[in-house]
């Protein structure tokens, strides 16, 4: 079997055929990881991944069957995980290793998953590169000097890499679907509250969800399944009934509506990328979907918006990291004031430090009503400008990075021109919805192009359906690095 392109549907039949074992597939995986130069990894831990696998291949022995058991799965750095460390890519949780389990975590070992580990990520998934994390930058499996993209960007370039067949990640502003579109995978972020944030590493947590990261929308479909479902240990969690994300994955596209949001495709999109998002709107055409231009007149707030609420949840939730609780704290200080100061200055890295400051600025006294009131107004707005658009089309398509994947140090002096390239990813972020990305071709120098789904509230199987029948008629999501 080449593990490089092996589905969950042919691991799962060689499990069950007895042709391989759990402990003989980490150990394959386990093998891959230790080889590769990726970064894409933060802790790597054999022997607790492979008492994993001889759990499963016990519980596969007893004639248990499920989706998930026996199969590897990587997690990102930001899901706490007992016995491995929980780092979040900071230098201040660096030797930190969680006495509990992120509720995915449990989900999925209650599957029967088998953790390969933990993906590198940007330093509290602060970041659109993956260039932030203390632990180094990972680099993109199509091309080296290419940033892999963040923060979910150790998870992306690992299953592109053929590192693991499964994996999670975390989306804010678009930290799923961007590093899955510019590693060539799929990936899905489900509608806010769908996945548990009980033991997710907090960035904002008004915006922060888990999603899943695969090869294939069938893949993703069985991997998010096994992750939803309502938590009463988070209080922003959706009491929606479970659902199996695959049932309607072969379902004709026959009558769809797509709407392009003609904000979308204007100044600002690279040519290549166009390109490749026009071949796959007409593949989309092919099966059955009608394509139709709809507008989305806020999109170009949707960027201070972010970019207003995100470092003000996040200078709230990092207060917490002070040297006095837990992680890590300086070793030089004078008092208890200079403990903090120097704890912080040097756990917390630049992109880190920056947003904590534009954070408490618009937090601050007198200032609160100038931006982040007007920020959650807009938040508004924008939602509103969806729940028009879904008025006449099911669901809407586009790019997700108005350019693909560019040269690892390009843009480090320049942290604008890094916060605009979420500009197709964060409106739907904010609004709370569901939105994937799949490989729809190759741009410059090769390097992949995603095409962006974005779907009502708590519409993923519509997505996952859209996306799967797109992978039935093309073959981008099989294509595989050199």
């Amino acid at each position: 079997m080449n593990l490089e392109t092996a589905s969950l549907r042919q691991l799962r039949a060689a499990l069950d055929a007895g042709e391989t074992t759990a402990e003989a597939l980490a150990r394959a995986f386990l093998d891959r990881i230790a080889a590769s130069d990726l970064n894409a990894f933060i802790d790597v831990r054999p022997e607790l991944t492979l008492a994993q696998a001889r759990e499963a291949d016990a519980r596969l022995a007893r004639g248990e069957r499920g989706p998930l058991l026996g199969i590897p799965v990587a997690h990102k750095d930001i899901f706490v995980t007992r016995g491995w460390r929980s780092t979040a890519g900071s230098r201040m949780l660096a030797d930190y290793v969680s006495p509990f389990d992120a509720a995915v975590v449990e989900r999925l070992a209650a599957a029967g998953a088998v953790c390969l580990g933990k993906t590198n990520c940007d330093e509290f998934a602060m970041g659109g590169a993956n260039e932030n994390s203390w632990f180094g930058p990972v680099r993109n499996p199509w091309d080296r000097n290419a940033i892999a993209g963040g923060s979910s960007g150790g998870a992306a370039a690992a299953v592109a890499a053929g590192l693991a067949p499964l994996a999670t990640g975390t989306d804010t502003g678009g930290s799923v679907r961007q590093p899955a579109a510019m590693c060539g995978v799929t990936g899905i972020k489900p509608t806010y509250g769908r996945v548990s944030r009980y033991g997710m590493i907090a960035f904002a947590s008004s915006l922060d969800q888990g999603g899943a990261m695969a090869r294939s929308a069938e893949d993703c479909a069985a991997l998010l399944t096994a992750m939803a479902g309502f938590d009463p240990r988070d209080s922003t969690s959706v009491e929606e009934a479970a659902e199996d994300f695959s049932r309607n994955l072969d379902r004709p596209l026959d009558g769809l509506r797509i709407g392009v949001p003609r904000e979308f495709m204007g100044e600002g999109l690279a040519d290549d990328v166009r390109a490749a998002v026009e071949r796959g709107l007409d593949t989309l055409r092919g099966l059955g979907a009608a394509i139709v231009e709809v507008s989305l007149p806020k999109t170009e707030l949707a960027i201070p918006a972010y970019y207003v609420i995100a470092p003000a949840e996040a200078s709230s939730n990092l207060s917490r990291f002070d040297g006095v609780r837990y992680g890590h704290r300086a070793a030089q200080y004078a008092d208890l004031n200079d403990m903090y100061r120097r704890t912080r200055a040097e756990g917390f890295g630049a992109e880190v430090k920056r947003r904590v400051l534009i954070g408490t600025y618009v937090l601050s006294h007198g200032y609160y009503d100038a931006y982040y009131l007007q920020a959650q107004k807009l938040r508004r707005l924008i939602a509103d400008d969806f729940r028009a658009a879904f008025g006449s089309v099911d669901l809407i398509a586009g790019p997700v990075s108005p350019t693909v994947a560019w040269n690892l140090g390009e843009r480090t002096d320049d942290p604008v021109r890094n916060y605009l390239a979420d500009v197709y990813t964060l409106p739907a972020s904010l609004a709370g919805l569901p939105g994937l990305s799949m490989p729809a071709g190759f741009g410059e120098q090769g390097r992949p192009v995603g095409l962006q789904l974005v779907g009502s509230w708590f519409d993923e199987a519509r997505l996952l359906n859209v996306a799967h029948r797109f992978q039935q008629a093309t073959d981008w999501h099989l294509k595989v690095p050199a």
